[in-house]
């Protein structure tokens, strides 16, 4: 009995000291947890200078064909890492940083619409030797991928569309109604609790992150609100319907039924509009399912990408 309860102090005392050493060092709390997961998952981070001067940073790892996917609006490329890690076996993962977020250059004079960002990955994808790839996409992401794929359609082989924007005829959302009735962006954060709210407000299930943790990553997030702002702007003014209408690739539409961002009926929409598309519905899930379901989410586009 003694020996037993030696061992729940000892437990007790290490649990006391973590908690103790993320609220004394927060900031290495959360690089730690960063360099984790992605060793965990594979993925080395990496830059590269394109000829026109601008600089990508991005996550790269495992091996077979390339998969590119792409975080969506104030996110970063360690969106993906959690859903990397059930999928570095089978292909070679690249996740970038987008011109204007995470470490990637930030120039105050670029256009961010969608179809200037699109032309800027596929430079930078030539720039890694890289022609043909499949890609993916969360939310902005998801339209900057359809983009591409218009853009470029014999050099996409396949598309994973993770509640994607640029669908505007489709039915409005939380988000949007909150936006259209009140001016405030819900996906913006000016202040810590906002920053907070945010995450809660487009996660339905949220992975738990403590609360001086996510104080270092709101931060983060609130240095980049001016060009956030007008990023925001730009995507809202791109619609991405004409391009999505008609197109072949074979794509994979998945969207979290508890989707406070996007609507969950975007998804039938799209698919009406690729011919070779399928949709997943995810219960219980809000605007990013590879963060909230990871292993689902990967064993969903390992199936899709089998059944090509």
């Amino acid at each position: 009995m003694r020996i037993v309860k030696f061992g729940l102090l000892a437990l007790a005392s290490i649990v006391i000291g973590v908690i103790a050493w993320v609220y004394a060092f927060p900031e290495k709390a959360v690089q730690l947890a960063v360099d984790t997961e992605r060793s965990r998952s594979g993925l080395v981070r990496k830059e590269i200078m394109l000829p026109d001067g601008l600089r990508y940073v991005y996550l790269d790892g495992g091996q077979g064909e390339p998969l590119m996917l792409l975080h969506g609006f104030g996110a970063d490329k360690d969106n993906f890492v959690r859903v990397a890690r059930f999928l570095t076996s089978r292909y070679r993962v690249i996740a970038p940083d987008h011109i204007g977020f995470g470490e990637s250059a930030r120039p105050a004079d670029a256009d961010y619409a969608p179809l200037a960002q699109a032309e800027r990955l596929h430079r930078f994808a030539l720039a890694l030797g890289i022609g043909r790839l499949h890609l993916g996409g969360s939310s902005m992401g998801g339209h900057i991928a359809i983009t591409y794929a218009a853009l470029y359609p014999t050099e996409v082989a396949s598309l994973w569309l993770l509640d994607p924007s640029g669908v505007w005829s489709a039915p409005t959302s939380e988000a949007q109604k909150i936006l259209s009735e009140t001016g405030r962006n819900r996906l913006l954060a000016r202040n810590e609790d906002e920053f907070a709210q945010l995450l809660a407000f487009v996660m339905n299930d949220p992975p738990f992150i403590p609360r001086p943790m996510l104080n270092v990553l709101a931060r983060e997030r609130m240095k980049n609100l001016a060009l956030e702002e007008r990023i925001f702007k730009a995507i809202r003014a791109d619609s991405v319907e004409k391009r999505a209408n008609g197109m072949s690739i074979p794509t994979l539409i998945v969207w979290g039924d508890k989707d406070r961002t996007l609507h969950v009926a975007t998804a039938d929409i799209l698919h009406q509009f690729m011919s070779r598309s399928q949709v997943i519905v995810m219960r219980g899930v809000g605007h990013l399912p590879m963060i909230e379901r990871p292993q689902q989410a990967a064993e969903d586009y390992l199936a899709f990408r089998e059944s090509m």
